[in-house]
């Protein structure tokens, strides 16, 4: 009996203090209420954070930047984060709808491109070699205009026998590298299925939208010559070329996968092998052997004073009368 006296007795006292953050409800007649209620704090609640973008776990990107593959990555100093993140900047920068020509897709996009005879005879491929993607400022500027001549040309349908292609002068070294092509920007007409190629650098050619439209609406893209050296395409010395582009390119994909700390390392290394390798052939001058004295000076040093002395005695009275001769 004393503990439910109790326990009514505080429940009284905690009610009048609890009511306040119970609301009464509505009743018939009243008017629907349209403002949220106050915070019983008196500050506005702040608004939720919007939700995160979470990478799917099946993903590449995913697989590579989390867990055991990540840190391996940095235990040998890649950070493999930060280059997935560029990539997808540099991705993002271009026009998608202007194919990447890289050196495993070009036979299959360029070479190998299914073409009735007719659209083979016409076939030409405009390709900009750029380096937007580290941010060039002239690149930038040709890439931009390269985007906007393709836009126009997609609208007005007055190139229909042309197609775009963008190459990466970073990801791409097989071709640039067989093309001799060692800076950029760089516009490159492909056509023959890739046998015949002619280049234009920023100085040859108005990097305009419209100028550009016009230069190969007109054909005067066909005034250029060629590449036709024997090192070109279907030349007597391509192979020279084929070899030196696979060495750079298979030299290129160890070197950008190796950290900064091991190519100082290895830079320092062969530095070192040159200068060795220059200055071999020289000798210090404290390393230097004196003259080899006369044999006549080594039979005297030797002992063999008998064989001297004879030539010596002969040689003083020879003098003296040469002069008493001329006296």
């Amino acid at each position: 009996m004393r503990l439910e006296t109790f326990a009514l007795a505080a429940l009284a006292l905690v009610a009048p203090s609890c009511a306040k953050y119970f609301s009464a409800g509505w009743t018939p007649g009243q008017a629907v209420p349209t403002d949220a209620p106050a915070s019983s704090l008196g500050a506005e609640a702040a608004p939720l954070p919007p939700p995160l973008q979470h990478q799917s776990p099946f993903s590449l990107s995913h697989f590579l930047s989390t867990g055991a593959v990540s840190q391996l990555f940095d235990r040998f100093g890649i950070n493999i984060t930060e280059r997935l993140e560029t990539a997808r900047a540099n991705s993002e920068i271009w026009d998608s709808r202007i194919p990447l020509v890289t050196d495993d897709n070009f036979n299959d996009l360029i070479v190998n491109e299914v073409l009735t005879d007719e659209e083979e005879k016409h076939r030409v491929w405009l390709l900009i070699i750029t380096t937007s993607a580290q941010g060039s400022a002239l690149s930038l500027f040709a890439d931009a205009q390269f985007d906007e001549a393709y836009n126009t040309t997609l609208i007005e349908n007055d190139l229909p026998h042309v197609r775009w292609g963008r190459i990466d002068y970073m990801s791409v070294t097989y071709l640039t590298s067989k093309w001799v092509v060692w800076n950029a920007p760089v516009l490159v007409a492909v056509s023959d299925r890739g046998k015949s190629l002619r280049f234009w650098r920023a100085t040859q050619i108005r990097l305009r939208a419209e100028p550009l439209r016009e230069y190969f609406k007109s054909g005067m893209w066909e005034h250029t010559p060629p590449w036709q050296t024997s090192f070109a395409p279907g030349g007597s010395r391509e192979f020279v070329m084929e070899w030196q582009a696979i060495i750079l390119t298979k030299f290129y994909n160890v070197v950008s996968v190796m950290p900064r700390w091991a190519l100082y390392i290895l830079s320092g290394v062969l530095g070192s092998f040159i200068m060795n390798l220059i200055h071999r052939g020289g000798k210090p001058d404290s390393a230097k052997t004196e003259p080899v004295p006369p044999a006549n000076a080594q039979s005297t040093v030797t002992g063999l004073s008998t064989a001297v002395a004879p030539s010596a005695t002969s040689a003083t009275p020879a003098k003296g009368k040469g002069k008493r001769g001329k006296k």
